[in-house]
């Protein structure tokens, strides 16, 4: 017999909840004591009490130890705590173990303690001679503590005075003034003593000053005023004679090929611009080194340049540890004034050839299979710290639903030069105050994508630029030269038919050339990990054939006539059309943490994401490629990719699996997401997707419709009167699985507003659209790496 009774599981979890709700945790505690339930803090001045909240902030923080946990009064943990007394395995020990609580007692509760810690935090905000008192306050078999603070006027600063004294140290103090954080007037804060203290160390390090440190700086503070205190700046009676001393560079070791392993090396060291240098000409030329170190030869000791040197090294990307040693020069002669330092930089590399290989698998609601990518890096093609990588890609993907059994195949290979510094020749641009390793790249690649039943293309593309970053938040990136050719190599007659009935479409799929320049800023604070809401800003804007159509007209070039349907006239390069047009992408995110614990992943998540791009003269399209789509797994999640648009347009029954219209050439999305953390690696999320794309130029192939089924006249032109009545709308909630690695991503959303009509156009034929789905047919499901943004 497998057991002795049954019922369901819902009375089984309504039953256990019932006990859990039920129990307020007072039945746990021994005979005698009282449970803890927490405290209270009420500060009374007969003055007003400049920043309050925050005070008593400080207050409730030294306040310990930390009551019960509870919801509405209840104490679950405790009832899980319980199950688990006197067991040391079974379902009670590990329900106590995992999710209970040991019952915090008044017993444990050092008021006295608490009382002196108050005091010392009002002492420090400047409330000098505070009174604190503590009231316990029984109920029952629980207790709770009042604490009341008693406070006077804060002291205030009247006058700051730094040293006076004929020195070297006292002088460089003195010069840090202007920048003082000790203001005429604010109130007595020992944080911002402790601030000043690291602000004037930072600024003698920058100084030579490499043996000083903040604890030799004293603030004498003369309270007996009345709630006034004057603040003098002083220098420790009794500090080491190197730490009253600036010190200059004398000798600077460059060693490029340290092993951690080895004490000694064998290579004899040379000299390089000034530089003892331990060469690896195998690896680097001096000059590659050089360029990334800021260490001078009889230079003043600087942290700020020894920071800036570790950084570039490490951004250079062929070391894995960088580390500079300081000693004192032994037989550098010393001045009354000035020491001297010997300086050495050891770099260990990482191997500098690379081979890996990845297999991925692409997972979304339009096409799921596997990719192979392998990645050959070399990290010093030219000896001068220059990065090539040649990526090879293959894939193979199947349609799902509306395009089930089309195969999409895609094959390509690239190659990038990343070279570790702006060549701008004549000049010669270092970035001197940048922590950021400047790069100029260079590429080229090729991919050739088929898609059964449709098309065969080719794609060629060839480009330079410079990226650059400013600060640990900014980056830049400018591409002069983002040459792209586009040829349609294979076209089945399904696909021909599709291009006949669309010109739009065939002049974007058409053969061409894309003499594109770009710039992109970013701004992105989610480097900061501490900070509770972060922002995310990417513009960018895109330029091609401008200047080509610029020289051929004032050559008095012919234009030549293109196209089979629709034919206009162009300016062509060796034969083929080339693409004019501007086009700029702006996206905006926001991260809002809900909790202060900088850990925790409860936040909310926006995002808008505005592109518009302009044909014009050479083109009345942009180029298939360069076009938005909109739906799918990292946009609007409650329709399927590219399955939006542009505008009202919708789609008929038989070009369900023809989705390669419906893009356009502006685009508008606004996302919000809220997500919470579950369990260890799982979150869950709750979101809303809203956006749309619409065309610059009107497509009187691709006709909308009204409410009425009546043609609007738009044809999937954007227009300010209408376009917000075009926005479709989703919501849903998902799955997130993270291992911070690795993030699998599971959503459900269903769709709230469509942007297009059911309503059948006037005079078409029966089941000529789908009609509108109803109940739970249309919730889309998505499975996805990574977030959505």
């Amino acid at each position: 017999m497998m057991s002795r009774f049954s019922f369901p599981l819902s009375v089984l979890v309504a039953s256990l909840w019932l006990a859990v709700a039920g129990c307020s945790g007072t039945k746990f505690i021994p005979e005698g004591s009282k449970l803890y339930t927490g405290s209270t803090v009420k500060l009374k001045s007969d003055a007003a009490i400049p920043n309050e909240s925050e005070l008593t902030t400080q207050l409730e923080g030294v306040i310990a130890p930390k009551p019960n946990s509870s919801i509405l009064g209840l104490r679950p943990k405790l009832y899980f705590w319980h199950m688990g007394v006197g067991k040391e395995k079974g379902l009670g020990h590990w329900l106590a173990d995992k999710y209970g609580e040991k019952p915090v007692l008044l017993a444990e509760v050092d008021t006295q303690r608490v009382q002196d810690l108050m005091r010392n935090r009002l002492n420090n905000n400047g409330y000098f001679k505070p009174t604190v008192t503590s009231k316990i306050i029984t109920k029952d078999q629980t207790a709770s503590v009042d604490y009341t603070a008693n406070v006077g006027k804060p002291y205030r600063i009247k006058e700051i005075h730094f040293p006076d004294r004929d020195t070297l140290l006292d002088a460089a103090i003195r010069a840090t003034q202007p920048g003082t954080l000790l203001k005429v007037g604010d109130p007595y804060n020992l944080q911002t003593f402790i601030n000043e203290r690291t602000r004037i160390d930072a600024a003698l390090k920058n100084q030579g000053y490499y043996y000083f440190t903040p604890e030799y700086i004293l603030f004498q503070v003369d309270s007996t005023l009345d709630n006034e205190a004057n603040v003098y700046v002083k220098v420790k009676g009794t500090i080491p004679p190197k730490a009253a001393r600036p010190y200059v560079l004398n000798r600077v070791t460059l060693n490029t090929d340290f092993k951690l392993s080895d004490t000694t090396t064998n290579v004899q060291p040379m000299m390089y611009q000034g530089y003892r240098y331990f060469p690896d000409e195998s690896m680097f030329r001096a000059k590659a080194i050089t360029n990334a170190v800021f260490l001078y030869p009889d230079s003043v000791y600087r942290r700020r340049r020894s920071d800036q040197t570790l950084a570039r090294l490490m951004s250079l990307g062929t070391f894995k540890y960088v580390d500079i040693q300081y000693r004192p020069a032994r037989n550098a002669p010393d001045s009354a004034e000035y020491g001297k330092l010997n300086s050495l930089v050891r770099m260990t590399q990482v191997p500098k050839k690379s081979l890996r290989a990845e297999l991925q698998m692409n997972v979304s609601n339009i096409f799921t299979g596997p990719a192979l990518v392998v990645e050959y890096r070399n990290r010093s093609a030219l000896r001068g710290a220059e990065q090539l990588i040649v990526n090879a890609t293959a894939s193979v993907e199947q349609g799902k639903g509306t395009l089930s059994g089309i195969t999409s195949t895609q094959y390509g290979i690239d190659a990038k030069l990343l070279v570790p510094r702006l060549i701008t020749p004549p000049f010669d641009i270092r970035l001197a105050n940048s922590d950021f390793q400047p790069r100029t790249f260079f590429n080229a690649g090729y991919k050739l994508v088929s898609r059964t039943e449709y098309f065969r293309q080719d794609v060629f593309n060839l480009g330079y630029g410079y990226s650059w970053k400013t600060k640990a938040t900014n980056e830049q990136q400018f591409q002069p030269i983002d040459l792209q050719y586009n040829r349609l190599s294979g076209v089945t007659g399904r696909f021909q038919d599709i291009l006949d009935q669309r010109p739009f479409l065939a002049r974007s799929f058409r053969q061409q050339f894309i003499l594109g320049s770009s710039y992109t800023y970013t701004y992105n604070q989610q480097v900061l990990d501490n900070k509770r809401n972060q922002i995310y800003f990417s513009g960018g804007i895109n330029l091609s054939g401008n200047l080509a159509y610029l020289i051929q007209s004032l050559a008095g070039a012919s234009k030549m006539p293109i196209g089979d349907t629709n034919p206009r006239d162009a300016y062509t390069l060796f034969g083929q059309a080339y693409s004019q047009y501007t086009q700029v992408n702006l996206e905006l995110r926001d991260y809002f943490r809900t909790s202060l614990d900088p850990t925790s992943g409860n936040k909310f998540a926006t995002r808008l994401l505005i592109g518009v791009g302009m044909p014009y003269k050479n083109s009345d399209v942009l180029p298939y490629l360069k076009q938005y789509g909109i739906g799918g797994p990292n946009s609007i999640r409650a329709f399927n990719a590219r399955g939006l648009g542009p505008g009202t347009y919708r789609t008929t029954a038989a070009e369900q699996g023809g989705f390669y219209d419906q893009v356009g050439d502006i685009k508008l999305e606004a996302n919000v997401e809220y997500r919470q953390d579950l369990f260890p690696y799982v979150k869950g999320a709750l979101f809303v997707d809203a956006g749309n794309v619409w065309l610059v130029n009107a497509d009187p192939s691709r006709v909308t419709y009204d409410d009425n089924g009546n043609p609007d006249g738009l044809n999937g032109q954007f227009k300010f009167n209408t376009f917000m009545k075009q926005i479709a709308v989703g919501a849903g909630a998902g799955i997130r699985i993270d291992v911070q690695f690795f993030v699998i991503r599971l959503d459900a959303a269903y769709p709230l507003i469509y942007p297009y009509s059911f309503t059948a156009p006037v005079g078409s034929p029966e089941g000529l659209y789908e009609d509108k789905p109803t109940g739970f047919k249309p919730v889309k499901l998505n499975i996805a790496i990574g977030y959505p943004f």
